[in-house]
């Protein structure tokens, strides 16, 4: 259950992050950025949301309309519809990990259907091993949230 309280831990402080920041701020996207804050935010759930879905392929996504917005590889450049707002992002943010631990804690354990690999040295056979990657992906992006807001202060 570890693993499970380290998914709480992250989504605390990503929202700390997330509510430290400037509404105004989160379409910017400073010189040397891929995204925006708004982007990272959706990206953060929304990856949360698709790997839960290949841990347990029988869950179904919230806010499945936002995933070909926040998949890696997109950009809000490229948006033709009007991506979440602020408050949309942050409820869903707060909402989701009670929703998604109640999904996933008794099933760490169970071996994925498909092992996940990231790169060829790197691969998650278990739904703990996709959890904590999760966690691990939510660090790095709640990281970059905390350097955009720091870039927008400027």
């Amino acid at each position: 259950m570890e693993t499970m309280s380290q998914l709480s831990f992250a989504r605390v402080y990503t929202l700390g992050k997330v509510k430290q920041s400037n509404e105004a701020a989160w379409d910017i996207k400073p010189n040397g950025f891929n995204n925006t804050i708004r982007w990272n935010v959706g990206h953060i759930f929304v990856t949360m949301e698709t790997l839960t879905q290949r841990a347990i392929p029988s869950y179904e996504p919230i806010h499945a309309e936002w995933i070909p917005l926040f998949v890696p590889g997109t950009n809000p450049d490229q948006w033709e519809v009007e991506p979440p707002t602020m408050e949309e992002l942050v409820e869903a943010l707060e909402n989701q990990p009670e929703r998604i631990k109640a999904v996933l804690a008794n099933n760490l354990e169970n071996s994925l259907a498909e092992p996940m690999s990231i790169g060829k040295f790197h691969q998650m056979d278990t739904v703990e091993a996709l959890v904590q990657f999760m966690v691990w992906h939510e660090g790095i992006h709640s990281g970059i949230i905390h350097a955009l807001n720091r870039c927008n202060a400027e």
